[in-house]
């Protein structure tokens, strides 16, 4: 099967449905990684147009191959402890005033495959003792949550985390899991995956000390922006802290909300 170009029009059908479904907005530098992460699945509908495969996923009874699309569009690359000062901040300004006994909730909001929320809670087991602790880790992408709830990456991945967390919480992989490892079920039953589509209304997860919404701004427009952090806020404890990544910025967003330092914000 030969597939044809991705047309301007067909790629503008994708563009309006991936802003109305997930609030992303694809520009037209876009195109070449829309076609290229699309591809197989032309190929494994045996379809001759990317116009075609729109149509499909559009139609009824579609639901499962609509969210396969999803997820290969807004799946994201991500790594252990990425941007290390956010979890020195949590490590040195946080953790030492939460109360003992009192749960520490944290949400990991665009989770991706896992590497954040199990990065934050190596941090809290490693500096919290007895304190109790959550992590809730959401994403729009069911399949990279699914990876995400096995705790279970290609060796590769470990680099970035400190030696030492590595050799407490890790699991080297033996025999035919030689090349992976495994992060410690202790570590894993403490962190609840749950797919969340930021751009809807949101489901009743409680509140929070702390959310990380990383890497994740950059996908949206001001208006989207502004009601994504709209709806979250009022799961923000007051007290508490919201991060984004470095190359975000909340300004002209949300005046809800002070900044602490670049990329930190607190809620009144």
């Amino acid at each position: 099967m030969n597939a044809q170009a991705l047309t301007d029009g067909e790629f503008q059908q994708f563009q309006a449905w991936l802003y109305r479904a997930a609030g992303i907005n694809l520009t037209p530098a876009k195109k070449a990684l829309l076609a290229g992460r699309l591809f197989k699945r032309l190929k494994h509908h045996q379809l001759h147009s990317y116009g075609d495969y729109f149509q499909l996923i559009m139609g009824h009874g579609s639901a499962a191959e609509l969210q396969i699309a999803l997820d290969l569009l807004t799946t994201n690359e991500t790594y252990f402890f990425r941007e290390p000062k956010h979890f020195d901040f949590l490590r040195e300004h946080v953790l030492p005033k939460v109360k003992p006994g009192r749960t520490l909730r944290l949400w990991s909001a665009a989770s991706s495959s896992g590497e954040e929320a199990y990065s934050l809670a190596m941090t809290l087991a490693d500096g919290l003792g007895t304190t109790p602790w959550e992590i809730i880790g959401s994403d729009i992408s069911t399949k990279v949550l699914a990876k995400a709830r096995s705790g279970h990456y290609p060796m590769e991945r470990a680099h970035s985390i400190p030696q030492p967390l590595l050799v407490k919480h890790c699991l080297k992989g033996t025999g035919s899991q030689e090349g992976t490892f495994l992060l410690e079920r202790s570590l894993r039953s403490r962190v609840h995956f749950m797919p969340i589509n930021l751009n809807e209304a949101l489901p009743n997860i409680g509140e929070f000390e702390v959310i990380f919404l990383r890497n994740v701004m950059i996908y949206f427009d001001q208006q989207t922006k502004q009601q994504v952090v709209a709806r979250m806020l009022p799961l923000l404890k007051p007290g508490g802290y919201f991060i984004i990544s470095h190359s975000e910025s909340l300004n002209g967003v949300s005046d809800a909300l002070e900044m602490i330092k670049p990329s930190i914000y607190r809620k009144p």
